[in-house]
This record gives C-alpha cells, structure tokens and sequence, in this order.
C-alpha cells in the first residue's frame, strides 16, 4: 500500500485478488471456522458437485446444539440437534477437515477454541457462519460472520467477496477502576455509540487501558463489536499478542514463528493513519454496567435508575423505551440495584475463558447463591484449568451448576433455556426478546457482576463485595 495505512487496510490489501468495477473484492480467506450450524453449506456443495477447497485451512467443532449436561451424544434428546451435531461430524469426515469432537476434550465454543489452540492468528483473515467471529480481531485478525450461501463459497473456493466497510477506532485511556472488566468497557461503549454507532465500519480498540488489557480482555471487547453494528473489531498485535500465541499448538514453530513475529510486528496501524470516525473514552469513567432493555445500548451504570420514556428526545425513542420496559417488566425510576433476578448464567463467546471464570469465582468464594446459576467453561480445555485450579469446586460450595462447554444459555436452541417471564443476569452478549427463551427477560452484566448477583438475588454492585486475599 502506498500512503499511512491502519491494521484493517493493511490485511484487506494484502488478501485482495481482484477488484470488480461495482468496487466489490473477492478476498482470500486465511482461515475457516464450521459449527453446527453449516449443514446447509455443505448440503450445497454436494448439490454442485464441489469439495471443500482447502481443507487444511477449516476447523469444525460443535457448540450451538451440543448438550452442557453431557457430550454423550445420546444426551442430546431432541432428534433434530442431536442429527444437526452428528451431520457436521459426518461432513467433517468427508471433506478431511479437522474436528474438535464431542469426546475430544478440546471441543468448545468456536470462538474460544480458535484463539486456545493458536489457529487465530494476527494479519489473517478468519470467518465463520456466526456474527460473533469478530472475537478472533483481539489477536490483530480482520475476523468477521457470513452467511450460509457465504459459508458454501469459502468452502468451495477458499475466497469471498466483499465491500470494503470504513475505518473506525475507539480510544479508551486511562486506568479501569477495581471491579471494573471488559465486558463493562464494551457496554460503556455501545451504550454511548448505540448498536448501530459502527454500522459500515471495522472498529480498531487502541488506547492505553486496551493495551493494558490481556488477550482474554480484548476477545471480550472484540466479541461484542457485532453489537455496535461493526463488520468486525480488532486490536493491534503487540507483546501480549505474542506472548499468548507462542507455543500454541498451531502457532508458528521455529524459523517460522521468527518469520511470522517481524510480519505480525509490521502490521499495527501507522501512526498518521487516517480514521474516518473516532471515539474516545476515559477508563477511569467507566462503571460497573448491566443493561435493562432489549438491546445492548440499554446498559448503564449499575447505580443509574430504570429510564423515564418521558424523558426521550423524540418520539421513536420513547416508543423504544416505552416497549422495551414493558417486555422486560420494569418501572421507570427504579434503582437497578432493586431489580430481582431469578437466575444466573455464567458463559458463552463473550465470557467463558479461564479469566472470566476466576473473576466469578473469587466473588463467590466463601458465599452461596440464593437463585439457581449455572457456569459454563468455553471449552474442554478451559473447564480442566479451572477444575485444576479448584474453580469447579467454588462454584458448586457456591450452589452453580458446573456444566461441560458449549454455547449453552446464550442462545435458546440447546435445552439450557430461561423460563417464560424469569429474569436471567447474563454474562452472553446479546439481551434481545426471547433470545435465552421465549418470554426470557435477560441483563447483561460481566462474570463478576453476574456472581454478584447470584448471591444476592438482584443487580448488584461488585464493587460493594470485599474479596477474599
């Protein structure tokens, strides 16, 4: 490229094949991830006559449908998620692609295990058929969701076409309070943007507390872009990003890992580099959030108050406001900290790594749970660190369920459901009508404040809980 360029210019241009007239690109695609939920995908490469293109360069594993009971496949007792589960393993079979099954115990959330086992890797281009791949950009990626037509093509010819979205980058500077997290800095932002703030744009996270940040922190942020409307969210590879990725397995080796470390280096965005829209953000102003409607830009501090719809600024948003609270059953003007809860879920893409799991943990320790709870590690391996380190055992003195890994709660498709009418405090990413359930009233919250709030019953304030040493 000729010129300043940021991180998403640079991999854009360096996996460009060609141009259309209309100003379409057909990219190349470094990596392709399958769940599943691809079956459509690979039902239309068997209409056409065509194999999968490349692949050494496409994983599978199975999370949306699988049980967290039990990965005894028989354990899936609904006959379509159980066929949905053995279909991909039967496609992956066939085409040769790798699989991180139901009984290997590095199975989990795809976008847990693509970043554990090293595969998502900065300056590569990743997709998946599910909105929440742009959780692998906290590693330098231009990661983004695509569609199952989508899905079929990469499959087929290991290339996509696409419009290339604007720049955008939002600084946070300064230093997080205690008790603050990443997802309470990714609800900050939304809250202030609005869930259609990125529509158009790749969101770059810079700034002081994000380079502060771990990788865990960042694959938060990142994961949540999607519901800013971004095609995508990244972070600038740097020390961190190294130190996570060297001896993963799928990491480079030796020479190579020399090689891939001086291209990984040469990647962050120039210092010139032009922005076509900036945000900024003090850290040290950020709260402890949850949300109360139906979208993520209801979130709030938790000490804020349920909106009054007669205070919107124009009539759409007060029908909003209006409609949301009427669904999730709220008074305007009530403290959130009055709000009761029913139940707590404590996992998903966004919030299920081993570092989520310690942050929860260390505000149970010692309490116990007034409404049922669950937690759900992000991945076979994550569970056996946690187990390891004693974590499994907190959570059940705490009264949690300890469940295997998958997309569980987060979204109502697999068994784990919120009931009609119960509200759940959630560490998912998205609080959208019926999303956990039919009639599920969800808050969004970090795993801190989802622990909090199950041993109190209600929205809680971390932040008023002394820990343990």
């Amino acid at each position: 490229m000729s010129g300043p360029s940021t991180l998403f210019d640079k991999i854009w241009s360096s996996h460009a094949i060609l141009v259309r007239p209309d100003g379409a690109t057909l990219l190349y695609v470094d990596r392709h991830f399958v769940h599943d939920g691809s079956g459509n995908a690979f039902r239309m490469l068997k209409e056409r006559g065509l194999a999968v293109r490349r692949p050494d360069r496409t994983f599978a594993t199975p999370d949306h449908y699988v049980s967290t009971l039990s990965h005894d496949l028989a354990s899936i007792n609904e006959p379509h998620r159980r066929g949905v589960v053995e279909e991909l393993e039967a496609n992956a079979k066939a085409a040769g692609l790798t699989l991180f099954g139901l009984s290997d115990r590095r199975q989990g959330i795809v976008h847990v295990i693509g970043p554990e086992q090293g595969l998502s890797q900065p300056g590569m281009i990743i997709v998946c058929g599910d909105s929440h791949t742009a959780t692998h950009g906290a590693l330098g990626a231009l990661a983004f969701g695509i569609g199952a037509s989508e899905v079929g093509h990469v499959l087929a010819t290991q290339t996509l076409w696409q419009r290339k979205p604007r720049n955008m980058r939002i600084v946070i500077d300064g230093t997080l309070a205690q008790g603050v997290h990443a997802k309470d800095v990714i609800l900050a932002i939304i809250a202030q943007i609005g869930a259609a703030g990125g529509v158009g744009h790749v969101i770059e996270y810079a700034g002081s507390a994000i380079r502060a940040m771990g990788i865990e922190a960042r694959l938060t942020i990142c994961n949540m872009s999607i519901e800013a409307g971004a095609r995508a969210g990244m972070v600038a590879p740097d020390d961190t990003t190294f130190a996570y990725l060297h001896g993963r397995p799928y990491a480079p080796k030796g020479a190579d890992w020399d090689a891939a470390l001086a291209h990984w280096a040469s990647l962050a965005s120039d210092a010139d580099a032009r922005f076509d829209r900036e945000v900024h953000l003090d850290a040290a102003e950020i709260a402890p959030m949850v949300t109360w409607g139906t979208s993520p830009e209801t979130a709030a501090p938790i000490t804020a108050r349920v909106p009054d719809p007669a205070s919107a600024g124009d009539a759409a948003r007060r029908d909003s406001i209006e409609r949301a609270l009427a669904y999730m059953d709220l008074r305007p003007g009530t403290p959130l900290t009055e709000i009761a809860i029913d139940r707590v879920f404590i996992g998903s893409c966004t919030n299920s790594r081993i570092e989520d799991l310690r942050a929860a943990a260390k505000v149970l320790d010692g309490r116990r749970a007034v409404v049922p709870a669950m937690a759900v590690p992000g991945s076979g391996l994550v569970k056996a660190q946690a187990e390891a380190e004693g974590l499994d055992a907190i959570f059940k003195r705490a009264g949690f369920e300890w469940r295997e890994s998958g997309c569980s709660m987060c979204v109502g498709m697999n068994g784990d459901l919120v009931a009609p009418g119960e509200r759940c405090a959630s560490t998912s990413n998205r609080n959208f009508v019926g999303r956990q359930g039919k009639g599920a009233r969800t808050h969004l919250m970090s795993p801190a404040m989802a622990a909090a709030a199950a041993v109190t019953g209600k929205l809680a304030d971390v932040r008023q809980f002394p820990m343990r040493p």
